[in-house]
Formats: structure tokens, sequence, C-alpha cells
């Protein structure tokens, strides 16, 4: 038996709201803990877990940005010829983005989403290796690259298989005896949330599944390590949408022609616009400015939560709705949803949850992209610990 494993779990969309009033984990995981998440959706929040750093650091952000010059859909483009009634529909974006995906050898999360095709060869997209892989991440290591740099035997999930496969996967590397460090990601609470809301019955009945699995992957640790550090986590929380914007209406009722004028990216809780004139900048600013759903995130209030770039890569204007608010139609979906994260961090609903079978939390956590400290120093222990053991045997 050896003497110690790192188990780390991520529960996707685990809120803090979620889980407070909830008995989840109180057995096997009792010690918790609100964290603040970061500005930005998954595709922000997964790399500040995994790397310990911050949006501007790692500047893995928003997944569209305006890059004509590197976009590499260029070959999509004769499809802006086809009916939107067709290339629109979700099973054919699927289809599509399997394609694209195998075609351009993208190695992280890919989703086509709803980008017009008249339009999609002026964007690039941001996640082209897996942040869940050593060199996965856009700038900067992630806890995998010290996985392989300090030789430490770990598990990582794969995006490809479903959560239960992964749970199996893990359960079988753990029955194997062969590492010291785990790493469990978990998505299919935040598919739930977005379809059925927070006030759903299905969500507790999720938690007591999740519960159940978080049971079966401990009394196949204890088996083989005569101590199991657990932690549980979550990403971001999730908000109701109580609130529809047509924020594209308001837009295209401007005199400013999308392409000549300006580029934009609708996301689901903000919109991020670049401008190509100053008439148009102006315009449009102060459209914006008259929407009462949200405001234009100010620069010094991005700096803080370190999502300013000073190149603008992601956006020039950044305009933020407020929560429970969502943009509909946008390039993220043309059909509403019942919830929905990307609100400012300190939000009620966008908190994240930390558990852990420990006594306690360190004072100084209290962040999601400080999990990485607890990875970094658990890991290393439980390394050192399995080593002094190997040596003595």
């Amino acid at each position: 038996m050896k003497p110690v494993l790192a188990l780390f779990v991520m529960i996707d969309a685990m809120g803090w709201e979620i889980i407070r009033n909830d008995s989840f984990a109180a057995k096997i995981a009792p010690t918790r803990k609100r964290l603040e998440s970061v500005f930005g959706y998954s595709s922000t929040c997964v790399p500040s877990i995994l790397s310990g750093r911050w949006p501007d650091q790692h500047r893995n952000w928003c997944y569209f940005v305006y890059d004509p010059e590197r976009s590499p859909f260029r070959i999509l483009r004769p499809l802006r010829w086809l009916p939107s009634a067709l290339t629109s529909r979700r099973i054919v974006r699927r289809l599509l983005t399997k394609l694209v995906k195998r075609h351009l050898n993208f190695r992280g999360y890919f989703d086509l989403y709803n980008i017009p095709f008249r339009y999609i060869h002026l964007f690039d997209f941001t996640e082209k290796k897996s942040p869940l892989q050593p060199g996965g991440m856009n700038r900067g290591p992630n806890i995998f690259d010290t996985m392989v740099e300090r030789k430490i035997p770990y598990f990582v999930s794969d995006p490809a298989r479903t959560d239960e496969e992964n749970r199996d996967q893990l359960i079988a590397s753990i029955g194997g005896g062969g590492i010291d460090f785990a790493f469990c990601y978990w998505p299919s609470l935040d598919g739930l949330l977005h379809m059925a809301g927070n006030d759903s019955p299905q969500i507790p009945e999720k938690l007591r599944v999740l519960e159940e699995w978080l049971g079966s992957v401990m009394s196949a640790a204890r088996a083989q390590y005569a101590e199991v550090k657990l932690y549980v986590f979550s990403d971001h929380g999730m908000a109701n949408c109580d609130e529809l914007l047509d924020l594209k209406a308001r837009m295209d009722a401007l005199p400013w022609k999308m392409a000549r004028d300006y580029a934009v990216v609708y996301d689901s809780t903000m919109a991020r616009f670049w401008f190509f004139n100053e008439d148009a900048r102006r315009s449009i600013t102060s459209q914006l400015e008259t929407v009462p759903q949200g405001r234009i995130v100010p620069d010094e209030e991005l700096r803080r939560m370190h999502a300013l770039f000073d190149d603008r890569y992601f956006g020039e204007v950044i305009f933020l709705v407020k929560e429970g608010v969502l943009i509909v139609p946008s390039h993220m979906g043309e059909r509403p949803i019942r919830a929905m994260h990307g609100y400012h961090p300190t939000d009620k609903h966008s908190f994240a949850s930390l558990l852990t079978n420990q006594s306690s939390i360190p004072e100084e956590i209290t962040h999601i992209p400080h999990i990485h400290r607890l990875m970094l120093a658990e890991s290393s222990a439980a390394a050192a610990a399995n080593k002094r053991r190997g040596e003595g045997a």
C-alpha cells in the first residue's frame, strides 16, 4: 500500500450557491469554502486553475477573436451560400465542428457555435491546444508540465470521454497504485444546469449521483493508499437566466456594418467589439451606454480582474450584462437556455466551491487560480512520501 494519493476532482459549475445549503459530499469532504472565480467562461477558468495564473498572464480567455490574418476558417466561407435554416441547426454545427477540429488538428475544446459563415473567416480560435495536457497553455506551464518535469506519475481526464468513462478510468488508474496525483474533470453538471436551471429538482438528484461517484473513487483509493487527500472544486457557479437581451438587433439598427466598420463577438453574457473607424466607435459605444441590462467594463476594472489585454486581442470594448440576463441571439446560440455563467466574478452565483477531507483550507486560498497551489503542494508531498516508501521497501 502506498502512503499518499493527492486526488483532485473538478465538477464544472458546482457553484457555492448550488451546494451551500446542500449536504453534498459532507461525509467524505466536510471542509468547504467559497472561492471567487475569474472573469470569463470555462475557457478562462480551467486554464487559471491548471496554471495558477490569471487570464492576462496565460492568455486563455474567450474562444473567438477578430484576427483575419491568422484565421484558419477560410475553408468554411463557401458555406455562407447555404440557407441559415440549415447551417444554424445544432446537429449540423456539431457535425461540422467534428470535421473542422480533425482537419485543423485542434487539441483543445472546440465548437463552431453560431458564428455566421459569412464572417467566420474574420476570426481565429484561441484554444488550439488542450490545457489538460503538458504544453497546453497559450502562455506558460500548467500543472501537468510540472508533473512531467518532476517525474510525478499522474492521471488526468480525457475530454473526449464521458464523465462515467473518466470515472472508471480514474478508478482503474488508482487500482494500479501507480499514480501520486490525479485530476479528474466532470463537466456534466454544467450541461444540466444550462438546460434545467438552478431550481430544477434534477440538480439535487445529480448531486447525489456525483456523491456516489466520489464514494466509489474514494473506496478504490483507500484500498491502495494509506491516506487520500481529496479536494473537490468547481470553476464557477451558474445563474438562472430570467431576462433576454437582443443586443445584435440594437447594433444592426445603427448605420455601421459588421466587417466594414467594426467586428463583434456576441458571447452569452458579454459582447466584445473591435472598431475600424472612430465614428463607429463613438456611435456604438454611445448606444451601449443606453442599454440598461449591462454596461461597458472600464479598463481599470478589467485590470483588477486580470482581464485587460494591452493589445486588445480579445476586444477593444467589453460589454457585460447583469447577472440573470442572457444575450439572445448570440454567437453562442440562437435559442434561450435556462441558466448561464460568465457574469461578473463577484456576482452572487459566480462564486465557485472548494471541498476537502482535510481539516482546514489555508486562508490565502481565496480564488480559483489558488487551487494550483494546493495541487502543487499535495502532489509534491505525495510523490516524496511514496518515493521514500519505495526506497525503503
